[in-house]
């Protein structure tokens, strides 16, 4: 007999038994194990909205295969993930192997390493039904929204069409960033911008005109800049106020859960979902050389920036050892927590501050040590002194006009010397300034007038679409990834460079909700609703009180709106193609069916006639001259063909451009990334360019 630990998947199980040894058997439940099936609602709503749990279709034996070993063994642990999605899993997995949830057969670890697994283990507890409920709440709303108004979009929209409680939040949020973009006037403003010498140097520095001796001056159009520019004609220039001062920069916090999505997209350019199965892959064990499997990480769904004493200690250690005493701060960097964060875990920040990022590298995907060396290096940075930074900033004289200049050195690196947040808008650098005194007069190298024009807001990206529903308490943040995977692969959004841009299909379905089902799609109820879930996992309210106020109201709006719009069919312009019908002249249009779009005549049921969708590119094949399309593998990825297959074999992953390369005249291909390039199709050509040049 031994104990058996049921965890999630086989890489964590690894893991753990490598640090329990003998006498357990670690096995993976691949996830949830029980759920309401996809077939129907599956929702009792007259029953106090009791949900019909069923085995999923296709672990049937897993499940056969978890009761023999759990009959076979004298104890059983349920160590599933420390969150709600994993306290729920141990539930369902207490039922279908009949375990007393009020017995302490539930253990978690927020670090998959010996002090960890060991910790998790000395405190089993019973499963806690609050964060069970807290789970239960969120799927049956999620299930309630989804199949009660998804087919009410897809009989007047079209087919197959979803809604959901938190992707279609998101969704109005990009479409309202749109619109803002569409409404927007552009108001026309000039500067005057100068470079300086110091009569006597070389050096050479740039100042911005500022106003007068009376203050700041806005020039609005290019006679008022011309009127300034012939007024400083002849004119001489001088220094009449030098200010210099120290400034403090503070390293960012840990990660959460958001940030290093938000940075993993800035830094790395990876998209949600990329970040969160990488940062599960460091989480769960990675086989280190002469180490064996070790989680570098700890538990990467968070929003809390707590940290260990330990891990404090052994950060401040390394920096010692690495940079020396300058490189600590007086006391140990503590952070507030946000308001409404759950305190649970950690933030995310290494197990092992030994384990540098260059050490475990040869052991990992180029993927997690990315991630890692970003986890890594914040970590360690937070735990470090301020960067110092000596500021210049001086005003400049020309009769009675004002310039201004300013610039800084680095006194002091501090954190800096390891790592820097970005951000999603770079404020314009401050450049360096040679020295400078006042009463110094200057030698004026070039003066311009530049016109300029306010920009609209720019629109959001993945990082600051999760920052916005971050901020509006909108989802969680282990939710992000998947709802930007949603609404990008139902196409209701569209990734324009790195740009989020909603199609028409996304617009008309927001602007449907907004007028019939305003509170689905508003930002406060939705978030009200967000804290309504909390309240539940922390014991203050009922699940089943918190589903009967959602429905109720939900239900009345769902009716009103299938009586209002009875016959109503909204057609879309961009279903709409410039393709003849050759059996009855239509104008054909675009259809979705259970195997994706094709092209049917609107005749239909008079005309039958269907077409299979083609997309093409615009570019030529460079092998045999024919149309080069977008055709999709079979896990949905896209690539390029030539449309004359199987007659030429040419596939590509990168998209062919219609540009040609100067040096064979071969078709140019453009590969995507942090970096995007154009490059010769042609192996021995080795010609390329950026996408700037």
């Amino acid at each position: 007999m031994s104990k058996l630990v049921i965890v999630e998947s086989p890489a964590k199980a690894k893991t753990i038994k490598k640090f329990l040894g003998s006498g357990y058997d670690v096995i993976a439940s691949m996830g949830h194990v029980r759920d309401l099936p996809k077939s129907r609602l599956s929702v009792d709503i007259k029953n106090n909205f009791k949900p019909k749990y069923e085995i999923i279709k296709g672990k049937e034996k897993l499940v056969e295969e978890l009761k023999e070993k759990a009959e076979k063994s004298d104890s059983i642990l349920l160590a599933t993930d420390p969150d709600r999605e994993g306290e729920a899993i141990s539930w369902h997995l207490a039922y279908i192997l009949g375990l007393d949830t009020e017995n302490n057969n539930r253990i978690t670890f927020n670090e998959i390493t010996k002090t960890g697994i060991t910790k998790g283990m000395e405190n089993p507890r019973c499963i806690d039904l609050d964060l069970v409920n807290a789970q239960q709440a969120r799927r049956i709303l999620d299930r309630l929204v989804g199949y009660k108004l998804s087919p009410f979009l897809s009989q007047k929209i079209r087919r197959g069409l979803s809604a959901g409680r938190v992707q279609s939040v998101a969704v109005r949020i990009i479409v309202d960033r749109e619109e803002e973009i569409r409404a927007f006037v552009p108001e026309e403003y000039w500067t005057i911008d100068a470079k300086f010498s110091p009569k006597g140097s070389r050096k050479v520095f740039n100042a911005n005109f500022y106003g007068d001796t009376s203050g700041k001056i806005k020039i609005e159009n290019k006679e008022q800049s011309d009127k300034i520019l012939e007024d400083l004609k002849e004119a001489e220039f001088n220094i009449i106020k030098v200010k210099r001062s120290k400034r403090k920069k503070s390293p960012a916090p840990p990660f959460i859960t958001s940030t290093l999505q938000q940075e993993a997209s800035r830094k790395l350019g990876f998209q949600a979902r990329r970040t969160m199965k990488a940062a599960q892959e460091l989480y769960e064990g990675i086989d280190i050389s002469d180490m064996g499997a070790v989680g570098l990480i700890t538990y990467m769904r968070t929003d809390s920036l707590r940290i260990s004493e330990d891990a404090i200690n052994d950060a401040s250690d390394y920096i010692l050892e690495k940079w020396g005493k300058d490189y600590l701060p007086e006391k140990p960097r503590h952070f507030k927590k946000k308001a409404n964060a759950q305190d649970g875990h950690e933030a995310i920040r290494p197990t092992m501050m030994s384990l540098s990022p260059d050490k475990v590298k040869e052991s990992l995907t180029n993927d997690q040590y990315k991630l890692y060396k970003l986890i890594w290096e914040r970590f360690i940075a937070c735990q470090m002194a301020n960067c110092i930074q000596s500021t210049t900033q001086v005003d400049i004289q020309a009769k009675d006009y004002i310039f201004k200049a300013s610039g800084y050195t680095i006194a002091f690196d501090g954190f800096t010397v390891l790592y820097e947040e970005s951000k999603d808008e770079e404020k314009a650098k401050e450049g360096t300034l040679p020295v400078l005194e006042k009463d110094m007069p200057l030698k004026l190298k070039e003066i311009n007038g530049n016109q300029h024009f306010t920009q609209p807001p720019a629109r959001y990206t993945e990082a600051s679409l999760i920052k916005a529903l971050e901020e509006n308490g909108i989802g969680r943040p282990s939710t992000y990834a998947s709802t930007i995977t949603t609404i990008t692969s139902r196409e209701y959004v569209v990734r324009d460079g790195k740009a989020l841009k909603p199609t028409e299909l996304g617009e008309v379905i927001t602007k449907l909700l907004k007028e019939r089902f305003p509170k689905i799609v508003n930002v406060k109820f939705t978030a009200q609703v967000e804290d309504d879930l909390d309240h539940v996992q922390s014991g203050k309210t009922d699940w089943i009180e918190t589903l009967k106020n959602f429905y109720g109201d939900f239900n009345e709006t769902l009716k009103k709106a299938k009586e209002e719009m009875k016959g109503v069919k909204i057609q879309l312009k961009e279903d709409q193609t410039d393709i003849i019908c050759e059996k009855c002249g239509r104008r054909m249009v675009i259809k979705v069916g259970r195997y994706g779009k094709f092209i049917a005549c609107p005749g239909y049921p008079e005309c039958k006639n269907i077409k299979k969708l083609i997309q093409e590119t615009g570019a030529e094949c460079p092998k045999c001259g024919g149309k080069v399309i977008v055709k999709k593998s079979k896990k949905g990825r896209i690539f390029y063909g030539c449309a004359e297959y199987p007659n030429c074999d040419f596939i590509s992953w990168d998209e062919p451009s219609m540009e040609k390369c100067p040096k064979c005249g071969k078709t140019l291909l453009k590969k995507k990334g942090k970096h995007p390039k154009f490059y010769c199709v042609t192996p021995d050509c080795g010609y390329e360019k950026t996408e700037e040049e």
